[in-house]
């Protein structure tokens, strides 16, 4: 919309996920379907206290501070509120979603790849006739961001579909074959033509999580070495493609430049990931005990204080969030993050013990948005939410997935009587 249709209200059109979130907040509210819990109401104060300490003691502009506060006090508890009403059914209804997307996903990204910046696929938000590409890509091809704003958009999005792709091959009988293939070839051919190493690595995570699965149930193990085999024909066939080998020795060359410009591979993950924490608690000698103010490190923010795009903080989550919050706050922001994190992953790992693997695959995209997602960006913000939600949403008690019952929920349901109605059916675990 932002592109294409309504380039006029791009601005605006920005936070257009806000308004919905407040109404699903107040509803929920309402409804006593939104119930405080430590990560919840810690982000919370965390929103609330840095708004009032941005504006006294750091930036001082309103507007950047409600900007910033939001994702605190509106998008955060739309995770919980996804978790809430959503069951294992939604989450794979939308999973199918999400494969479907990515048939015509794939073939905007394929034409925007091989069109000029000039082109009308690749127009810019606000109508920008520069083009959307983003020029971090290789003998003379842009990154494509797809339907999004800028190509990180195009990254989460088929990050997303490998969790699906890779979740529903392990549960076939869930969707329709033909689809799944259709979805899989799409996910191969994105990865170079995203010509993108974060999409590279977030699959290879997904496929990690995917193994782990399978090997804690040796009756799966088939499919694991069906699903290998089948990958390794279609690259096979792609690979013949010359339309699909550009795509390839570009994205080889990107990776090849990068990881010689970081040291190789060690120096990439380090530099990538674990720099960008470790030098969070380093990067800023002269801070205020606030930060400098809360959406200050965002794009918009810098908009608002200066009239130019720009990290005006850091471009890393870490950074951005001390840097913003100040030392005190910005850790308790993190830890509330990677406390949550820890939690998730825990209960998905227990779930695999009775063959659910569906939240363990949704955590493989949203493990690390957890963790060290750009949350000043309104796209992976998005996501962020999103991924959460439906993480959460998997982790509901009842009846597996692929229609068998799992160990946990052969618990007999049985009925009790309850005061002023004339009976209600509870599990075990409801007693």
């Amino acid at each position: 919309m932002r592109k294409w249709l309504l380039p006029g209200l791009a601005t605006p059109l920005l936070i257009v996920r806000d308004p919905v979130a407040l109404w699903l907040i107040l509803l929920s509210w309402k409804e006593n379907l939104l119930r405080a819990n430590i990560y919840l109401s810690g982000t919370i104060l965390l929103g609330i206290i840095s708004f009032f300490t941005a504006i006294f003691f750091g930036h001082g502009n309103m507007f950047v501070a409600l900007f910033g506060a939001r994702i605190f006090l509106l998008h955060f508890p739309v995770i919980f509120i996804i978790g809430r009403i959503f069951n294992k059914e939604d989450v794979i209804k939308l999973g199918k979603v999400i494969l479907w997307l990515s048939i015509p996903m794939t073939v905007l990204i394929i034409l925007q790849f091989y069109s000029p910046q000039s082109s009308w696929v690749n127009r810019g938000v606000g109508g920008d006739l520069n083009g959307a590409g983003f020029n971090g890509g290789a003998l003379g091809y842009f990154r494509p961001p797809g339907t999004f704003s800028f190509t990180n958009g195009n990254t989460l999005f088929y990050s997303l579909v490998a969790c699906f792709v890779f979740y529903f091959w392990i549960n076939p009988k869930l969707v329709n074959r033909v689809l799944l293939i259709a979805a899989s070839i799409c996910l191969f051919i994105s990865i170079p033509i995203s010509i993108s190493r974060t999409l590279f690595f977030q699959v290879a995570v997904s496929l990690v999580f995917a193994s782990l699965a399978l090997m804690n149930n040796r009756k799966y193990l088939g499919r694991l070495v069906v699903a290998v085999m089948a990958s390794t024909i279609v690259i096979l066939l792609l690979s013949i493609m010359p339309m699909f080998s550009t795509a390839v020795e570009a994205f080889s060359v990107r990776f090849e430049n990068a990881s010689e410009y970081e040291g190789g591979l060690k120096g990439t993950l380090g530099t990538r990931f674990l720099g960008s924490m470790t030098g969070s608690f380093s990067n800023f000698t002269d801070l205020p005990f606030f930060g400098y103010g809360l959406g200050m490190g965002t794009n918009a923010g810098s908009q608002l204080l200066t009239g130019k795009v720009n990290f005006l903080i850091a471009e890393e989550e870490w950074p951005r969030l001390i840097g913003e919050m100040g030392t005190l706050l910005g850790i308790f922001a993190i830890l509330i993050r990677v406390g949550l994190a820890v939690k998730i992953t825990a209960a998905c790992y227990r779930k695999l013990k009775f063959d659910e693997c569906l939240a363990w695959m949704v955590l493989s995209f949203e493990i690390l948005l957890l963790i060290k997602g750009q949350l000043g960006q309104p796209v992976s913000l998005g996501f962020f939410a999103l991924g959460g939600g439906l993480v959460l949403a998997a982790l509901k008690p009842g009846e597996n997935p692929d229609g068998q019952k799992s160990k946990n929920n052969m618990k007999k349901r049985i009925r009790i009587p309850v005061p002023d109605r004339e009976s209600a059916l509870m599990s075990e675990n409801d007693l």
